[in-house]
């Protein structure tokens, strides 16, 4: 068994049942994301739109590709024809511009709202007040589908800090659920997608743990 299968293994012993596993492949060559099908594994996370196009022309058909990393508006055409779920919509701009382009490949595109949920200025997100107030334009973009929530914890070693801020999204999208007709709340990572799990995660986004470091280009 390769170490990527191994990793693999690892990881979804310790999953709950009927949480999706997203391994995130970004920076990683197509062998290795080869090896990871080979497995079984189905979907894979990218943050570079065109990164994540040329893998997706290189790879098999039957892969869901998610888009985790911050939307470039002028990025999303290379996506529109295949993207299974973008991960990050983190304002109106990237609603209107999914749209356009997913009403050109006659498709609809799946997304979630990234509501910024860390410590951390640096990350993305709708503030609270935010996301209450774009919820009602939403049925203005009929080939976009808003299918839940994403968030990302504080860069911290402080559990309980990270469980805080994981059930504060939680409960936000327990408040809208049932109106909005959601069914995904995407929270967790390699550090924490244990306490993601506990606190309502459907969808981990997991590379390190399978892939090993991010390779990164000077």
């Amino acid at each position: 068994m390769t170490q990527i299968k191994s990793a693999l293994a690892t990881v979804r012993d310790t999953l709950i049942e009927g949480v999706a596993l997203v391994a995130v492949s970004k920076t990683k060559p197509v062998e290795l994301l080869q090896e990871a099908y080979e497995a079984g594994q189905r979907d894979f996370g990218e943050n570079k739109v065109q990164e994540m196009a040329l893998k997706a022309e290189a790879m098999p058909k039957d892969i869901r590709w998610h888009m985790i990393g911050h939307v470039q508006t002028n990025k999303i055409k290379y996506m529109a024809s295949f993207v299974h779920l973008v991960h990050g919509v983190d304002r109106e701009k990237v609603l209107k511009e999914l749209d356009k382009q997913a009403k050109k490949a006659n498709r609809t595109i799946n997304c979630l709202l990234q509501v910024h949920i860390a410590q951390e200025e640096t990350k993305f997100g709708w503030s609270v007040d935010e996301l209450e107030a774009v919820l009602p334009n939403l049925s203005a973009y009929s080939n976009v589908k808003v299918c839940g929530l994403m968030g990302m914890a504080s860069n911290t070693s402080d559990k309980e800090q990270v469980r805080n801020e994981f059930l504060g999204l939680q409960s936000l999208f327990n408040t809208h659920a049932e109106a909005q007709r959601w069914d995904t709340l995407s929270i967790g990572m390699s550090g924490d997608y244990s306490i993601a799990m506990a606190c309502g995660a459907t969808h981990v986004r997991i590379g390190s743990a399978i892939f090993g470091a991010r390779n990164y280009t000077p």
